[in-house]
């Protein structure tokens, strides 16, 4: 349901002296000074520890609905997209990408909860779900947007949930992916967000990178609609230094180059402090220091984490 930083409207703080700071305001709309709350939002702890927050939820919607549709290529992928938000705008609630290795890992990772909606396989797919208020009308622009794509020929391959039991059937197929990775001996993964043009490239580019170890898989899913990839590499235990140095920096670098971010969801934390000047400039990062210095002066606030070393 989006960002926190659009979601939370308040706050209540204890700061590293002692001092409660109440910013547990309901209101949407307030431009009184500076919106001290957004530097609580992704601050990792380091400025004081948040104990009240009012968040802004949305609305259980009347009618949910989902689909599942395959692509022959990543343009296609995006040409889809494009036609999902046209169609379905205010309604669109969803839009996940699973390319088909994580697809087909799924399947045989966890072949007595999901099977294959489809025949066969196909390069992508995209999880598309849409809520609303008035199922008629929402099925009606969901079928109506089936009708445009299949068209267009972006999609190859669709089914629609008849019912909510087929919908989190589907949902499983997303849902799955990180779990069945997990089952591998190493894993390494990267939560970046580029522009969503440039979302599987740097799969692609990983996998070429990765060429001389053969053992090792890349898998590319994520949230496409927010442009934010889930990049996960598996590999044997034995190839694990090598996998890792041929990983980083490249990943952080390539991510980048696109003025894309290295930390989507997750943090920077202790393991991404060192690349936290690919996603920031200099003068940024200073001023986090003397934000960080004004808040905890004597740095006693979860220390070692989120900004590098000076």
């Amino acid at each position: 349901w989006g960002s926190l930083h659009g979601s939370v409207l308040g706050i209540e703080a204890a700061l590293p002296d002692g001092t409660l700071l109440d910013t547990l305001s309901t209101v949407r709309k307030d431009n009184t000074g500076l919106d001290l709350k957004q530097l609580f939002i992704g601050s990792e702890g380091s400025l004081g520890v948040i104990t009240k927050v009012a968040i802004a939820a949305p609305r259980k919607p009347k009618a949910v609905d989902v689909c599942v549709v395959a692509c022959a290529s990543f343009p296609q992928v995006l040409q889809a997209v494009a036609t999902a938000r046209q169609h379905l705008a205010e309604i669109l609630s969803a839009l996940e990408l699973l390319d088909e290795a994580s697809f087909t890992l799924v399947l045989s990772t966890f072949p007595d909860l999901v099977r294959n909606p489809m025949e066969g396989t196909h390069p992508f797919y995209l999880l598309i779900e849409t809520s609303g208020s008035r199922a008629e009308h929402d099925q009606e622009k969901l079928e109506g947007f089936l009708e445009a794509v299949m068209s267009d020929g972006s999609v190859v391959d669709g089914v629609l949930a008849a019912d909510s039991t087929q919908a989190k059937s589907l949902w499983k197929l997303r849902e799955k992916v990180p779990l069945a990775i997990a089952a591998a001996p190493a894993v390494f993964k990267y939560d970046i967000s580029v522009p969503q043009k440039d979302m599987y490239s740097l799969v692609e580019a990983t996998r070429s990178r990765l060429a001389s170890l053969p053992a090792a898989s890349v898998f590319g899913y994520g949230h496409l609609g927010d442009g934010n990839l889930h990049l996960n590499v598996t590999s044997p235990s034995a190839d694990g230094e090598a996998v890792l140095a041929a990983l980083e920096p490249f990943v952080y670098e390539w991510t980048a180059s696109k003025r894309g971010s290295v930390s989507a969801e997750h943090g920077i934390g202790q393991m991404k402090r060192a690349f936290l000047h690919l996603s920031k400039p200099p003068e940024a990062i200073a001023l986090m220091r003397q934000i960080k210095k004004v808040f905890d002066p004597k740095g006693i606030l979860n220390p070692g984490k989120l900004l590098p070393d000076e």
